[in-house]
């Protein structure tokens, strides 16, 4: 059978030949015994023997996968721990019991994460995610296992499990080593372990954050809509981390995140979305992208629906109040501003607007002529006709308002740039390409001659 699609109870129904392991030494008399004991037994006979004596059975699962490589014992013992698990999740405890205080708890399993089949690779991703959440957190000098004080040998520490965890991660979300689950399972395990400081900074310094961007996409079935709500739940967990933020703010995540917003009907979806909105609308110029992405509409949608869930409701009116916070803090050159640097320029009325121009035309002076400096950057960087369009015709209202307009542009060298738009294959490009380069030459005198 192909491995990638075996299941627990499958791999459960086989024989292993313990008898012959223990005449090898590679299990002892007394791990024997125990597996006889455990065995194909009914699971209320398993569940009495792991409160019985749970640790023990921990530690020879944990002995197996250390000295044993077979495969298809390896793949036994991490179904026997998979079910255990997966009917307590409370069990994972056990692995940081006293007893196993001098066991590498981690290794076997970060080292099974890289070399074994995808039914390895997925099983001991699971449970190496469930033993690190489950750890106890270290009180008056105490370590948890895998970092024993009095061992010779090196261990995985913690650290060591989770960074080797998310490595593995950043893997499958690259390359997955199954076609169909190599991904989902990443971000599940993702969305259960970035609560951990040192998760998120591994993940963001792997560079993690941009191959969960385009995952977040609006989704129709049930599978996808799942992999949705755990790639934004990832996303919620980011927003509480700065140097994750800043990437966020300069990603395609913020209108990918607002389009999941519109069009999903399912309530957890939107829910982590809106809460993850609310983290982000007070970082940088995350608030004005917001207003620019037309969030305050999609809000006031949202509030007509009916949703069940009062903690969305209250996120909803929450996020409403800081919109309408940044709308009264925005000046219309700070609005014009954003949509330069963004890089994404359209047809807003501020453009047209000859007050707008009048009023603000100093403000073009900021940081050595900034914004000036990228708008003319977008003649070369962009290939979007609307923002190069938008872009000459802004380049003309300098010109046209600012005393030195003509001067500055032509000093700036942006007449080249313009002139090479004059032969673009659209009409509206090569319009207002047209309209700069006459003012240009012409100068702000004929201006009102040249109206477009």
């Amino acid at each position: 059978m192909d491995h990638a699609e075996l299941t627990t109870d499958q791999v459960l129904t086989r024989d292993i030949p313990w008898e012959t392991y223990m005449s090898t030494k590679l299990i002892s008399g007394t791990s024997l015994q125990l597996f006889r004991r455990y065995d194909h037994r009914p699971e209320s006979v398993r569940a009495q023997l792991l409160d019985d004596d749970g640790p023990a059975y921990v530690q020879v699962f944990i002995h197996v996968l250390r000295d044993i490589h077979k495969e298809d014992t390896v793949e036994y013992v991490l179904a026997l721990i998979d079910e255990m698990l997966s009917a307590n999740p409370k069990r994972a405890r056990l692995f940081h019991h006293s007893t196993l205080a001098d066991e590498d708890t981690y290794e076997p399993f970060l080292r099974l994460l890289w070399k074994g089949n995808w039914f390895i690779q997925e099983k001991s991703c699971k449970i190496l995610a469930l033993i690190l959440s489950a750890r106890p957190k270290n009180q008056n000098g105490i370590v948890s296992n895998g970092e024993a004080s009095n061992s010779k040998k090196p261990f995985s520490t913690i650290d060591d499990a989770l960074i080797g965890l998310v490595k593995w991660l950043c893997e499958q979300l690259k390359k997955p080593s199954h076609p169909n689950r190599g991904v989902p399972t990443a971000v599940n395990c993702l969305s259960t372990i970035l609560k951990e400081p040192v998760v998120r900074s591994s993940f963001v310094q792997a560079d993690g954050v941009k191959l969960l961007v385009p995952l977040i996409s609006p989704a129709s079935n049930q599978q996808s809509i799942q992999l949705l709500y755990e790639t934004c739940l990832c996303i919620w967990l980011l927003s509480y981390y700065e140097p994750a933020i800043e990437y966020l703010a300069t990603s395609r995540a913020l209108p990918r995140l607002i389009d999941v917003v519109k069009s999903s009907t399912k309530e957890k979806v939107v829910r982590v979305v809106v809460l993850t909105l609310k983290n982000l609308l007070s970082k940088g110029t995350l608030g004005a992208q917001m207003v620019d992405f037309q969030l305050p509409q999609v809000v006031q949608s949202l509030k007509a629906q009916a949703w069940s869930d009062e903690d969305l409701l209250e996120a909803l009116n929450s996020l409403e109040e800081g919109l309408k916070d940044n709308i009264k803090k925005l000046s219309s050159f700070d609005k014009y501003k954003q949509e330069v640097l963004l890089g994404h320029l359209d047809w807003s009325p501020m453009h047209k607007d000859r007050i707008f121009w009048r009023e603000n035309i100093n403000n073009f002076e900021e940081n050595d002529f900034q914004i000036l400096r990228v708008l003319i950057t977008i003649l070369d960087t962009s290939s979007d006709p609307r923002t190069l369009s938008v872009a000459c015709f802004d380049l003309s209202q300098f010109i046209q308002h600012h005393p030195s307009g003509k001067l500055i542009v032509a000093d700036l060298k942006a007449k080249e740039r313009v002139m090479k738009l004059m032969n673009h294959e659209n009409a509206e490009v090569t319009k207002n390409a047209l309209l700069c380069i006459q003012r240009l030459l012409l100068g702000s005198k004929y201006a009102s001659f040249l109206q477009a």
